[in-house]
């Protein structure tokens, strides 16, 4: 990579950031660089929740980690969990991350569409895990994601024999939530952003938290969110407004 090149590049707006994995001569492989700056993004939305929308660069969404960097790593790299922690803080995100997975999402790359609240694929999308065949495991949240997405049997065949799933085959089994062609994906995102920035950000953000905690802790947490909510200005605004619709039409 060139001298001063950035591997994310990062499209702001008020309510939602692009962030576009920018390494297409590499086929947006997942290197240390991207890493960093994925987490420097993070940092971001942390501090300002908005909806994210993550997309790469010339028809390719990410084919994997790069494996020069890989076939490198030892123990002590491992250990460290450096995809892990990136995808597991994007799973953690308070608003929605959009995943817009066009072309090849393979081994690090599927494992970071997966991580996403929402996938969108076009007819070329091609999406698995081969990491046995490089004599690794799918570490970074792949052997045990996907299965909460589509279940053991799939899963399954896909860790364990390399199987890639084409597009129809993703969006049959729900892993992709819509497939369109090449040239609307990136309307498709802003699309289903617009969905989301339509609702209430705080119930969305409680929402994703809820969705997301352990078993052990609802209904408690489900309780302690609404409570929250119910305090707030804005549902009492939404919900006169509700009424006052549903008034005027009665009439």
């Amino acid at each position: 990579m060139s001298a001063g090149r950035t591997a994310v590049r990062v499209e702001e707006h008020d309510d939602r950031v692009v962030l576009v994995l920018d390494r297409p001569g590499a086929r947006n492989a997942i290197d240390q660089q991207m890493v960093d700056e994925l987490h420097a993004a993070c940092a971001s939305l942390e501090t300002d929740p908005r909806i994210a929308i993550l997309v790469g660069e010339g028809g390719v969404f990410a084919a994997g980690a790069d494996i020069a960097q890989l076939r490198e790593r030892r123990r002590d790299d491992a250990l460290r969990g450096i995809n892990s922690a990136i995808f597991d803080r994007i799973r953690r995100l308070p608003m929605p991350v959009i995943a817009l997975v066009d072309g090849w999402a393979l081994g690090g790359g599927a494992e970071l569409a997966y991580a996403c609240d929402f996938r969108i694929g076009t007819p070329r999308t091609r999406i698995g895990n081969p990491e046995t065949g490089l004599g690794i495991l799918a570490a970074a949240g792949a052997a045990w994601r996907l299965a909460e997405l589509v279940g053991e049997p799939l899963a399954k065949e896909v860790l364990l024999t390399g199987r890639v799933l084409d597009a129809e085959e993703a969006r049959s089994v729900r892993l992709l939530n819509e497939v369109v062609e090449p040239d609307d994906l990136l309307a498709a995102g802003h699309r289903w952003a617009d969905s989301i920035a339509r609702q209430a950000p705080l119930a969305t953000r409680l929402t994703k938290a809820v969705f997301h905690a352990p078993r052990e802790a609802h209904p408690f947490v489900d309780d302690l969110a609404q409570a929250v909510l119910f305090e707030t200005e804005e549902k009492h605004a939404r919900m006169t407004a509700f009424l006052d619709r549903r008034k005027d039409t009665s009439r």
